[in-house]
C-alpha cells in the first residue's frame, strides 16, 4: 500500500491539535499506520503537575535493525486569525506551497516518514514511531514518558530520527546532531522595606540585585568541539514597586542559560551558586531556585548511521549537510537518554508564524530522504 505524504499532511493539518488537544490527529495517524502494517498502541499519560496527554507508539517488524522515528502532532495556537490569509486549519495550496498551522512544525515530518515507511518492505527490519501531542508546551506527559514506557516494553532502537524542521534555508542543509541544554532560574533578594528618606531604617535589595546581575555576566566556558560557549541571559529584574518614595522589600532576577555538553543542570546550578557567593548582599537574604524542568544537552556520536544520512541527503539534494547543535531544545533530548538520535526535517523559518507554510517539493524531497535512508539503514533486506 502506498501513501501520499501531501494528502496525509493535509489531513493532519485539518486537525486543530493545539497542545494538548489531539483533535483527531492521532486518529488520522493511527489509520494510516495500521493500513501499512503497523501495530499501534495509544497511551495517555497524566499527572506530575501537568495536563493529560494522548500519545501513540507504533511498531512494524520484529527483527533486523531497529529504527525509531519520533515527532509530535501538537501545534502552537494560531494567534490572531486576522493575520492569516485563510483559516490556519484548512490546508491551502498556492504557488507550490502548502499553508496551515503545523505545516512546518512538524506535521510535515510525520507525514513524510509515514509515506516513506509505506514504500519500504514490511520485513526489511523493525520500524517504530513515537508520537506525542505534548511537545510545544509542558512536555511532561509526552515523549519522556513515552520513551520510558517503550523501554519497559523492550522496544529498543539502534538509531533514531526526529522530524523537527532542522534545515536552515534549504532542504537538507543542516541536521541536528545534538542540542544545547536549557536551565532557567529565579534569584530572590529580600531586604527590608522602608521610606526613602530614612534609608538607615531599611535595607534596599536593589544594589545586591545589581551586583548579582553583574556577577552572572561572566564567561561560563569557551565552547566545545561541536557546541558554542554556554550563555546566560537575564530576562527580568523586578521589585514590583509602583511607588517612588518606598524602598522595596524584595526583588527578583529571572534568567536562562543555554549550555553545552560540558555541563549538567546540577553542575551548572552549582556554578550559579558560586557566582552569587561572590556578592556581598549587605545583610539581605539571597535565595536561588531552578524554575521549570531543565533540559539536558546531548550530542549523538558521529556514527556510520549519521554518515549514511549525510550521504543520502547529498544524493537527494546535491548538498552536503552541516552538522549542527544550534537552536533551542526539542524532544530529542528525551530520546538521547535511550540511544543515538539526530533531527532531520524541513526548512523551519515559518514555524509558529501566521501563514506557516512549506514547499511541496521539499515535502516530497524529505519523503525521499527518509525512504532512501531506510533502504541504506536496513541494507539488503530493504
Amino acid at each position: 500500500m502506498s501513501l501520499d505524504a501531501l494528502d496525509l499532511l493535509k489531513r493532519l493539518i485539518a486537525c486543530p491539535s493545539v497542545t494538548p488537544e489531539a483533535a483527531g490527529a492521532l486518529d488520522v495517524l493511527e489509520a494510516a499506520l495500521s493500513g501499512i502494517g503497523f501495530v499501534v498502541t495509544r497511551l495517555r499519560f497524566e499527572g506530575d503537575g501537568s495536563y493529560p496527554v494522548d500519545n501513540l507508539f507504533a511498531v512494524r517488524g520484529t527483527g533486523g535493525r531497529r529504527l525509531l522515528f519520533a515527532g509530535h502532532t501538537d501545534v502552537v495556537p494560531p494567534g490572531d486569525l486576522a493575520n492569516w490569509t485563510s483559516d490556519p486549519f484548512t490546508p491551502r495550496e498556492a504557488d507550490g506551497m502548502l499553508y496551515g498551522r503545523g505545516a512546518a512544525d512538524m506535521k510535515s515530518g510525520v507525514a513524510a516518514f509515514v509515506a516513506a515507511a509505506a514504500a519500504i518492505p514490511a520485513d526489511a527490519g523493525t520500524v517504530m514511531l513515537a508520537i506525542t501531542n505534548d511537545e510545544e508546551a509542558d512536555a511532561i506527559n509526552g515523549t519522556a514518558k513515552l520513551m520510558a514506557w517503550a523501554e519497559a516494553q523492550q522496544q529498543h532502537f539502534d538509531f533514531a530520527l526526529v522530524g523537527e524542521p532542522s534545515s536552515a534555508a534549504l532542504l537538507g542543509d543542516s541536521i541536528k546532531i545534538g542540542r544545547r541544554g536549557s536551565l532557567s532560574g529565579l534569584i530572590t533578594v529580600a531586604g527590608t522595606q522602608g521610606h526613602v528618606a530614612y534609608p538607615e531604617r531599611a535595607n534596599n535589595p536593589m544594589p545586591a540585585l545589581a551586583r548579582i546581575v553583574s556577577a552572572l555576566d561572566s564567561q561560563i566556558d569557551t565552547g566545545t568541539e561541536h557546541f558554542p560557549a554556554s550563555n546566560l541571559e537575564v530576562t527580568s529584574i523586578d521589585v514590583g514597586n509602583p511607588t517612588g518614595n518606598v524602598i522595596p522589600a524584595a526583588g527578583t532576577i529571572k534568567f536562562n542559560i543555554r549550555y553545552n555538553d560540558l555541563w549538567t543542570p546540577e553542575t551548572l546550578a552549582d556554578w550559579v551558586r558560586g557566582r552569587i557567593a561572590t556578592v556581598d548582599a549587605k545583610g539581605a537574604t539571597v535565595t536561588f531556585n531552578i524554575t521549570g524542568a531543565p533540559a539536558r544537552s546531548f550530542l549523538s556520536p558521529l556514527s556510520d548511521d549519521v554518515a549514511i544520512l549525510g550521504t543520502v541527503i547529498s544524493d537527494v539534494t546535491g548538498r552536503k549537510p552541516e552538522f549542527s547543535t544550534g537552536g533551542g531544545t526539542s524532544d530529542a533530548r528525551f530520546i538521547a537518554q535511550h540511544g543515538p538520535v539526530v533531527e532531520c526535517g524541513l526548512v523551519g523559518p515559518s514555524m509558529h508564524k501566521a501563514d506557516e507554510h512549506i514547499s511541496i517539493a521539499d515535502l516530497n524531497g524529505l519523503t525521499e530522504i527518509y525512504r532512501a535512508f531506510m533502504v541504506r539503514f536496513f541494507g539488503e533486506a530493504a
